[in-house]
């Protein structure tokens, strides 16, 4: 991969809503990425990330570490031009104190009991 290369990405919300595309070197760190998602999040979703460490982003089914940069992740550049590259974002929030409390209510409480013969 060249430094020249400038890659063309976008990322796909968890509703099918899209940000970008933009052009990023491949120089360019998974977490500055994300920074830029954070600082581009469309206002009014149901859901929304706090952090950089809420999101995931996924390229061809791998999971990119925030401190790896494009080009270690192998994302492709230059291969297909005028191709726009489509990464998955994926928001996990961190777990409310009353959910964890409701979670482990519910798994003691409510129990199969079935047998398979």
């Amino acid at each position: 991969m060249s430094g020249g290369d400038l890659i063309d990405l976008k990322f796909r919300l968890f509703d099918g809503t899209d940000i970008g595309p933009n052009k990023y070197n491949p120089a360019t760190t998974v977490g500055a990425l994300k920074e830029s998602i954070l600082t581009r999040w469309p206002v009014g979703k149901e859901i929304s990330p706090k952090s950089i460490n809420d999101m995931k982003l996924i390229n061809a089914g791998r999971i990119l570490e925030n401190t790896q940069t494009l080009e270690e992740s192998r994302v492709p550049a230059g291969e297909l031009p005028g191709s726009v590259i489509t990464m998955h974002v994926v928001v996990r929030l961190p777990p409310d104190k009353n959910n964890e409390k409701q979670l482990a209510s519910a798994s003691t409480t409510n129990r199969c009991s079935c047998a398979i013969l």
